[in-house]
């Protein structure tokens, strides 16, 4: 199996190229870069192992939650490539990423995610984690710090929202360690689109949407002064 993979979700931005098992990825930390370096990565990592779109199976993007701005990017794109080349699209979670990098790291079963959603509020999930399969526990959200919940067990916290609020969620499970400077990469999107319980979740490319978890995407713009 030949997969194409993007996330642009957060600050980082990455792609990669699954490749029947091997990984490919270009990855940079580059703030507000996204439109700039991705569709050079994504041709980067094509080359690299000699590729073309026409011979991939899929797309695979992380779907959110995330950065409004970036995830739109990321879903635009795959869109594109997919529909231009009648392939499917696999859409990934970046929390689900995250939690697969964090426990390939860490060694730990027991990921809780939480990436920074700004205005007081976290994206929060936790999961379950077994050679390479990442099974969410309950429903992800959007949510204050103070409102996230988790099982009785012992917690891994990953992502941008422990560097926040690592003493406030730590009052809502039990916790024996975090890393705050991690985000979600292409490379596991890909790995997680690429197994093979995941291939009924494969949509159409105009099926292929954004998941914000925010209600309120866009805020109102203030009433003109008189």
């Amino acid at each position: 199996m030949k997969l194409l993979a993007l996330d642009t979700a957060t600050e980082a931005c990455s792609a990669a190229l699954w490749v029947d098992g091997a990984v490919l990825e270009r990855y940079e930390l580059a703030p507000r870069r996204h439109a700039a370096l991705i569709l050079p990565m994504l041709d980067a990592v094509l080359a690299e192992a000699g590729l073309t779109i026409a011979q991939l199976d899929a797309i695979a993007v992380g779907r959110g939650p995330g950065a409004f701005t970036g995830l739109r990017i990321a879903i635009s794109i795959a869109q594109g490539i997919a529909f231009a080349a009648d392939l499917p699209v696999a859409p990934i979670s970046t929390l689900a990423a995250l939690a697969l990098r964090a426990a390939r790291d860490s060694g730990r079963s027991h990921i809780a995610t939480a990436l920074d959603a700004r205005m007081g509020e976290v994206y929060w999930g936790v999961y379950r984690t077994a050679d390479g399969a990442v099974d969410l526990l309950g429903e992800e959200c959007c949510c204050s710090p103070a409102a996230v919940a988790a099982p009785p067990g012992d917690w891994f916290g990953v992502g941008s929202g422990w560097l926040t609020y690592a003493e406030t969620l730590s009052q809502s499970l039990t916790v024996s360690g975090w890393q705050g400077d991690r985000y979600p990469r292409a490379g596991d999107v890909a790995r997680l689109a690429a197994d093979p319980d995941r291939r009924s979740a494969w949509v159409t490319a105009e099926q292929a949407l954004p998941v914000y978890l925010r209600n309120q995407v866009v805020r109102k713009p203030a009433p003109p002064s008189r």
